[in-house]
């Protein structure tokens, strides 16, 4: 579903393309139908994230020897758009996939890697990354939740607000203080495993305006003790760096899962306008109306052609933080933009929650806030000034 049309990009060779119709017809098939009983239940079945895994939906650009399809970037953004096109925009995949499993795989020791990575892979891991702290927002290097070693045992206390996937992940990377007189330097990544965790509680399903079905919750840690192998890479102090270094991934996949959105909003919006009749003839008739979608048409266009840029740049490891930041402020600044205009040609009926508009409008909100508010993308941009 696409109301845009662009020239194939480099980056789209012939097994992406071949990704795209597989996991476009696996996602119609197996998970549309449900979309309606998951976004009442506010959770997706556990046994999504298995059927995913044994559709190669997860962990795609992981190397086959940890489980993964051994494929790059290029099949995250080919996977995680062909959800948003779905509507399929709640579910946790994209950060399981495209930012958890990467700090293991690149930070992570050998015996790391082939304990963790085949099982998120599978989906018999389920993903997260515990880093927002009540109070401290975006602000990374405020975090207060400590991890004292104690032999050979890493003694965590804190709390975690607005965690992706956090009801249903059994794994969990934590952003800690090892040593907080270093402040930044004190910051690292350990990981709980919550299935055999003492101490570790999982608070409510966050109620949010909108990505109802989403999982998102409150994470508590009470004395909870973890073996000092559970410490991302070798060495403590290094976690403030490691996820400087994959956070311009992370925004990047906000961009894709953004302008998927967009086109989707596009298409229904198209579709609506030429069969609703106001006054007798489509309200594709109208003038205004043409102009409007015409306007909304071209700077989508812009967007995702800037979005395939930021992918092959990517791919060729030469995508800086403040293009990543530009592609995430600009285009979920769009999103809510170009939504907002469709929802307004649909009328009143665009303010019914049975109308996948409707849905998108509440969804849209939040991109502008995760990843980094936009306003922090704005100050990182300045810098380069």
């Amino acid at each position: 579903m696409t109301a845009i049309s662009v020239p194939r990009p480099a980056w789209m060779t012939e097994d992406l393309v071949l990704l795209e119709e597989q996991a476009r017809r696996f996602i119609a098939d197996e998970f549309v139908p449900h979309l309606e009983k998951w976004h009442e239940k506010g959770m997706y079945d556990r046994d999504v994230w298995t059927r995913s895994g044994a559709a190669g939906l997860l962990c795609a650009s992981m190397p086959e020897e940890y489980g993964g399809s051994g494929g790059t970037f290029g099949h995250e953004a080919v996977i995680n758009r062909e959800f948003s096109l779905a509507g399929f925009d709640t579910f946790g995949a994209p950060l399981h996939s495209g930012i958890v499993a990467p700090y293991i795989l690149h930070y992570g020791t050998e015996e790391q890697k082939k304990r963790w990575l085949p099982k998120l892979a599978t989906g018999e891991l389920v993903g997260a990354i515990a880093m927002t702290e009540p109070g401290t927002g975006s602000d990374l290097q405020a975090v207060k939740t400590g991890a004292r070693k104690s032999g050979n045992q890493y003694v965590i206390n804190g709390s975690k607000t607005f965690i992706t996937n956090g009801q249903t992940a059994n794994l969990v990377i934590v952003v800690s203080k090892t040593d907080p007189a270093q402040g930044a330097k004190g910051t690292s990544l350990i990981v709980v495993e919550t299935d055999e965790a003492e101490g570790f509680e999982r608070g409510r399903n966050l109620q949010k305006i909108g990505l109802e079905a989403a999982d998102t919750s409150e994470l508590f840690f009470n004395d909870v003790k973890v073996p000092t192998a559970n410490l991302i890479g070798n060495d403590e102090g290094r976690g403030f760096y490691q996820l400087m270094e994959q956070l311009p991934q992370e925004r990047l996949i906000i961009a894709v899962h953004s302008i998927a959105m967009i086109e989707r909003a596009l298409a229904v919006t198209i579709d609506y306008v030429k069969e609703r009749k106001t006054f007798g003839r489509p309200i594709i008739d109208n003038q205004a109306v043409k102009f409007k979608l015409a306007e909304c048409k071209t700077e989508a266009t812009v967007a995702r052609i800037f979005v395939n840029h930021c992918i092959e740049r990517h791919l060729q490891r030469k995508l800086d933080a403040a293009t990543a930041s530009m592609a995430k402020y600009w285009i979920t600044d769009l999103q809510g933009k170009i939504v907002d205009e469709c929802l307004q040609l649909h009328g009143g009926y665009g303010y019914m929650d049975e109308y996948p508009i409707a849905r998108m409008y509440k969804d849209a909100r939040v991109a502008r806030i995760f990843g980094g508010a936009n306003e922090i993308m704005k100050i990182l941009i300045a810098r380069t000034l």
